[in-house]
């Protein structure tokens, strides 16, 4: 099914990908690493369970001036998947990697299970590196949805074997048991060093190379929470990924997935839900602050539903007081916002399905 799906890329990419790139003013040539000869940059950045109400949290109880307010393209995707209202995080991630709604559960695959091309393996045939980077499993819905193709969002142990040969040249996070002491006695560890894979190197003593892959699998499962002292995981593995991809000169496409701040949701804390919106509001600093001084990058910031029914209501009728409070403990059915920066942010307008996060992505890098 692979080579099928490279059969079919091969026949798209002439058509939505091979489109030459828009030279960039005299100025925005000058910047440091700019790659103004080649197609855009592309940092996405997920969210998971995050509403507006997420957002506006750390407005209120954050340690700095939001993120977001960074943002001048601001907009709103309907996340809901075949025949359903409400989405789960496989089937959103799919329609962000993919561009095609499908069922809950789905992992890069349509609504009558077949494997759909994800976004890195178009990206990748034209030269892009790719990355994901994830506060739970690398093999959990969302970051899977990027590499992977399988049925179900549970088959963990085959979504990472797909790891191995897929089109990833960055990835760090949690899941390190899906890979090694398995229970059919794989060690997928050896395969990825064979594909070029320096793997869980500690970064005192990494020097990167941009002919190497690099994989780091930092815990078992997921990652700490933010309240078990997870620390500044997710900005420092951003940072290293953006060094990594300078120094390859090579376009690249990022994922990086605040997995946490649906399971907050999921659990109605709120102490646990705002140090993980502190935690990604800090990440997308960190993408921002690299787009600004690189230039020819496009930053998105978005989620795959929301998570909770979160709310930011009065402390019992006192209008100077938040008590943050919980509708249920699943996810809800209410629009997403979208907010872009950076070259082709103009696209990221008005209403509309999440799906076409996908298309104007590639509508972007092939302008």
């Amino acid at each position: 099914m692979k080579r099928l799906i490279k059969i079919y890329l091969f026949a798209l990419l002439p058509i939505s990908v091979f489109v030459s790139c828009n030279t960039m003013d005299s100025e925005a040539d000058t910047k440091e690493g700019n790659y103004s000869d080649k197609q855009v940059n592309v940092i996405l950045l997920i969210g998971d369970g995050m509403g507006l109400s997420q957002v506006s949290s750390v407005y209120y109880f954050g340690d700095q001036p939001p993120s977001f307010s960074r943002f001048n393209e601001i907009s709103l995707i309907n996340v809901s998947p075949v025949k359903l209202k409400i989405t789960d995080s496989a089937s959103g991630a799919t329609a962000f990697a993919c561009g095609e709604k499908t069922y809950n559960g789905a992992i890069g695959v349509d609504a009558d299970t077949n494997e759909i091309p994800n976004i890195f393996e178009i990206l990748s045939v034209k030269g892009y590196k790719t990355g994901i980077i994830s506060t739970s499993s690398v093999t959990h819905a969302t970051p899977a949805c990027f590499y992977a193709h399988v049925e179900k969002r549970s088959m963990q142990c085959e979504i990472a074997e797909q790891i191995v040969d897929s089109d990833v040249d960055f990835f760090a996070g949690g899941g390190e048991g899906w890979f090694r002491n398995r229970k059919d006695g794989r060690d997928l560890y050896p395969e990825l060093i064979h594909n070029g894979f320096t793997m869980d190197e500690p970064l005192e003593n990494l020097t990167l190379s941009p002919e190497k892959k690099y994989g780091f699998l930092l815990a078992k499962k997921a990652m700490p929470t933010m309240l078990e002292d997870r620390g500044a995981f997710l900005s420092n593995y951003t940072n290293l990924a953006l060094d990594y991809f300078t120094q390859s000169k090579s376009n690249f496409f990022l994922m990086i997935e605040g997995s946490q701040i649906d399971w907050a949701g999921h659990d109605n804390n709120s102490e646990y839900l705002i140090e993980e919106m502190k935690d990604f509001d800090e990440t997308i600093n960190v993408a921002l602050d690299y787009a600004e001084q690189y230039g020819n990058t496009l930053v998105i910031v978005t989620a795959d539903h929301e998570t909770g029914g979160f709310t930011l209501s009065t402390n019992d009728g006192d209008y100077g007081d938040i008590k943050p409070s919980f509708s249920n403990g699943g996810h809800s059915a209410t629009l997403i916002p979208v907010f872009a920066t950076g070259n082709g942010a103009e696209n990221f307008k008005g209403v509309y399905e999440n799906t076409d996060i996908f298309h104007k992505i590639i509508d972007v890098v092939s302008n």
